[in-house]
Parts: structure tokens; sequence; C-alpha cells
């Protein structure tokens, strides 16, 4: 049985070359189409002026990994990378703020009975702090397209104007979405959930799933190899302090999708919020299976200080766990 083993991916610190665009890459959401494995991402990019999203892929064939990744460059600026999308649509909400934190699912739209694929994610209409809204691109069979409205906003008076942190999976012919509701500067998160039959209206179910205690950021589920689901969840810690032994990465799964978090288990830990280098006190986890139906990759946010550094003092990156599954 082989260790974990942790695995920067991207970090600022050591390029992107051949490309001179990027300056973040965050927020992996991971699918397998076209015969190859795609990496969605969030980051910063100096030709464009807010947070976007982009692409990075594994060779044609090539099995899952933690290396290998090569983001993908503009057709026309080979030096830049390519936006998944530009902001036809939806400017007026997801411009000014930036888009953050993708989710790709693929589930069936009702109205024509097809299968679609969607990256949902959170948009910002004035700051990239936020308040968010949640929307998503939509693949038309040759390019993803921006919609012109966010499918989820905030109503309830716990969400307290601000939702962000999609993630989602199609089951029962429903769309499920777990999210982050609240705002980070007042140190305020609440993790709530809700579904929706065709995941553009008609929420319902809009409940707490993790209280504000708790400090759950993300909530991302799959399925298993196995049958029925898996979800890794991050604790975070908002203090600035040293973060309690509970930070970090956590497992659980359940024999459905459930919307009652006692349903799941108990969870286990499978990565803690020790200071590693590159990385303190994960993030934005993705969990996806290889050929190994007992082996998991966790890729996840990172976060490392630079003292000196004038303004934001911290650096983000990329990387993934690989570890067996829980028993």
């Amino acid at each position: 049985m082989p260790p974990p083993r942790r695995t920067k991916i991207f970090d600022p610190a050591d390029g992107f070359a051949p490309l001179e665009d990027p300056w973040v890459v965050t927020d992996s959401t991971l699918a397998f189409r076209d015969g190859r494995w795609w990496m969605f991402l969030a980051g910063k990019l100096a030709s464009h002026p807010s947070i976007a999203l982009f692409s990075a892929s594994l060779p044609p064939g090539a099995p899952l990994s933690a290396t290998g990744w090569a983001l993908s460059p503009h057709a026309g600026h080979p030096k830049r990378v390519a936006l998944l999308a530009a902001h036809e649509r939806s400017s007026n909400w997801d411009l000014a703020g930036g888009r953050h934190c993708p989710s790709y699912v693929a589930g069936v739209d009702p109205r024509t009975g097809l299968r679609v694929e969607r990256i949902y994610y959170a948009g910002g209409a004035a700051s990239p702090w936020g308040p968010y809204a949640i929307g998503f691109l939509e693949w038309d069979g040759a390019q993803w397209v921006d919609q012109d409205a966010p499918a989820f906003v905030a109503e309830e008076p716990w969400e307290q104007g601000s939702v962000y942190e999609p993630n989602l999976v199609w089951a029962d012919s429903l769309w499920r979405m777990w999210y982050v509701a609240g705002s980070n500067p007042e140190s305020y998160l609440v993790h709530g959930c809700a579904e929706s039959a065709d995941g553009r209206t008609g929420w319902r179910n809009r409940r707490v799933f993790f209280p504000p205690e708790d400090g759950v950021f993300d909530f991302a589920v799959t399925e298993s190899p196995g049958g029925g689901y898996e979800a890794v969840f991050s604790r975070v810690w908002l203090g600035k302090d040293a973060p309690p032994p509970t930070s970090g990465l956590w497992w659980c799964h359940a024999p459905e999708p459930s919307p009652e978090p006692q349903r799941w288990g108990a969870p286990v830990q499978i990565l803690t919020a020790e200071d590693r280098g590159w990385h303190a006190g994960p993030w934005k986890p993705c969990l996806r299976y290889g050929t190994d139906p007992n082996r998991m990759f966790v890729f996840f946010d990172g976060k490392y200080t630079v003292p000196d550094r004038p303004g934001f003092p911290f650096v983000f990156t990329l990387g993934c766990l690989e570890i067996d599954r829980p028993a």
C-alpha cells in the first residue's frame, strides 16, 4: 500500500513557462471528456481585468496524475492562457468581480431530455471580494457559453447576501448543490445546500448544511467507484492564531447524496492544516479516481506567506494529495 503523497502542481514562484500570462492558478475541478483529463481553473491573468476561468489538461489517453498538466494556450497568442468563455452575456454580474471557484458537472436538461455539461462558478458584480451569485457556463458542442443572469442568488437571511464556492452533482434527476454563504472578511461562513430540477431555476429545500461554527468552506461530492457517493470537504480557520487540529481536509461517504450531514457518516481527516512550505490550511478539494478504485486523487488549494510582500502577503498554490481510500 503506497504512502500518501503530496505534489505541487502550480506555484507562481515556479513560473508558468512557456506562458507569460498567468499570475495565480487555483480552484481546480476535473472532468474526463473527449478521451483526456481536463482541469478547469480560476486565477488571475495579466491580460484580463478580473479573476478568470481557464483550463489545463493531460495528454490524450494519459491516466489521471498529479503531474503532467499543461495550461491551455490562446490560439492567437501562444504565450497567453485561453479563457474558457468571454463575458458576452454575463458581464453585468460577473466581470467586475470576476469568476471564482468552478465546479464541473454533467446532467440532463429536463426541457430537452439531453445530457448537458456545465461549469458552475461564483461571479462578482462589483468586487473580487464579493458579494457573489452563482451561475454557470454551458457547453454547446463547440464552446463554453456564458449566461445572461446567475442561476442562484442569496435569498435567506442566514446567507447574508452572498453565495459562492458551489459544488454540484447530478443525481436522481436533480441538480444538487452545496455552497458557502456569508463573508470571509467578517469571519462568517455557513454551508448550505439546495436542489433544482433544471439547475437554473426553482431551487428548493434550501437549508443550512453546516453551521458557521463548523468552518466548512467546501463540500465536494462525487460518485464512488464502488457505488454510493463520497465527499471531501475543508474546514478552514479565519483567525490570526494557529489553526486548530480540526482544520484541513476531511473525507466521508453515503449511499446517496443526502442533504443531511449526519447521513454521511463519521468523517475521516486526510490532510491537516500544518504548514508544509508550499501549502497550509488546504481548501477547494476536488476528488477523482484514476485506474485504481482505491487510490484517491484529491486536488486542493494551498497558500503560503511572503512576509515582506507589500499589500497582500499570501501566495496561492495548487496541489494534489494521493491517498488510499479510507476503509
